[in-house]
């Protein structure tokens, strides 16, 4: 089979994003930045895009399918970026979901900024698509009141809306973060730092309070100096570690709410000559792929992120095809599993009869 051949052996009515990145060589995330015009992308790998996407009719079906007035079987999905596997897990959970569904996926990458959301989000409703995935997105009133008024089906992942009108996916944040703290007690830790996310984000919240709460229950007084605000990147994690390992009395552990905020914290011990776990202990959140290759291996607390997105397309999907409005939520349970990152404390012993088994709890 020539080249041509294998390229329009694509049935032309059900032509994907991932269609056009199996036809151009190149990743779906490629495909999503060079057909949302975003600059940095190589000039060869720009057209080989452009030329997949031409060749399979895939910009084409887009209008045409909106022009007819009909359904477009698309649906949008804004992500905060694509550069970590948090979001990949959550979207390849969607993307094998909507395929079952015969629907195509349209990629809008935020970094979040509210402006750009808010854009997209208005362009998703004039007819490019039928319901709209947001992950983590920076909740405002004004647009989600403005997908309720137009009646446009919209699912949002690991996020919270004040006004509890919104269909949701998320996971026992507050759990999962209390379980982590107790954990690193248990062990014998008693100054435990902690890294939050982006506190705009309600995730980040709670994982706050499950940490302060878990302090609460085991009577260790809660030290605001051992609490840093992040945002959920590795720099950030870096530059809070940073700040908690100057205290003083720095901490013997340091409870990171994402994994990405860990691995900066990783480093940050790293430079400074510490052992981890013998010098410090160090927890993650979410148990992305990268969690279990780091070394030492990440103690982290498990999201269930591919079940998330599988979850939400459904029930976007639903929504979309029973002319249904009215909001649900989905609760996953979290799970925190045990590697190498923690230990006692040095000098210290675990006080509650040892260690949970490794794999998780």
């Amino acid at each position: 089979m020539d080249n041509h051949s294998k390229k329009t052996s694509v049935d032309p009515g059900k032509v994907t994003i991932v269609d056009v990145a199996r036809v151009a060589g190149v990743s779906y995330s490629t495909v999503s930045r060079v057909l949302n015009g975003y600059e940095f992308v190589k000039e060869s790998t720009r057209q080989k895009v452009l030329n997949a996407a031409e060749q399979l009719g895939y910009v084409a079906n887009q209008q045409a399918r909106s022009l007819a007035g009909g359904k477009s079987r698309a649906i949008g999905l804004l992500v905060p970026g694509l550069d970590n596997g948090y979001v990949g897990e959550i979207i390849r959970g969607i993307d094998e979901e909507v395929a079952k569904y015969d629907y195509d996926l349209l990629l809008y990458t935020t970094r979040r900024n509210t402006g750009k959301e808010s854009s997209y989000v208005l362009k998703m409703t004039r007819g490019l698509a039928d319901g709209l995935l947001l992950i983590v997105p920076l909740v405002t009133n004004e647009y989600i009141e403005a997908l309720q008024n137009l009646n446009f089906s919209y699912v949002l992942i690991d996020q919270s809306d004040p006004t509890d009108s919104s269909s949701i996916v998320d996971s026992t944040n507050w759990q999962g973060a209390y379980d982590a703290t107790q954990y690193l007690i248990e062990l014998g830790h008693t100054r435990i730092g902690f890294i939050t996310g982006l506190m705009s984000i309600h995730s980040a919240g709670d994982r706050l309070d499950g940490y302060r709460a878990a302090l609460q229950d085991h009577n260790i007084p809660y030290d605001s100096t051992l609490v840093v605000e992040g945002d959920f990147w590795p720099e950030a994690g870096y530059a809070c570690a940073e700040a908690l390992l100057d205290l003083p009395e720095p901490p013997t552990a340091i409870f990171a709410s994402n994994d990405l905020s860990a691995f900066g914290t990783i480093e940050a011990a790293r430079d400074r000559g510490l052992d981890i776990p013998r010098d410090l202990s160090i927890v993650g959140f979410d148990d992305i792929p990268q969690a279990s290759l780091v070394y030492p291996q990440l103690t982290t607390v498990r999201q269930p992120l591919d079940q998330m997105g599988r979850i939400a397309a459904r029930m976007l999907i639903e929504e979309i095809e029973e002319h249904r409005h009215s909001p649900r939520r989905v609760t996953l349970s979290t799970q925190l599993i045990v590697r190498n990152s923690c230990s006692p404390p040095a000098g210290g012993t675990p006080p509650f009869g040892g260690f949970p088994p490794t794999g998780g709890i």
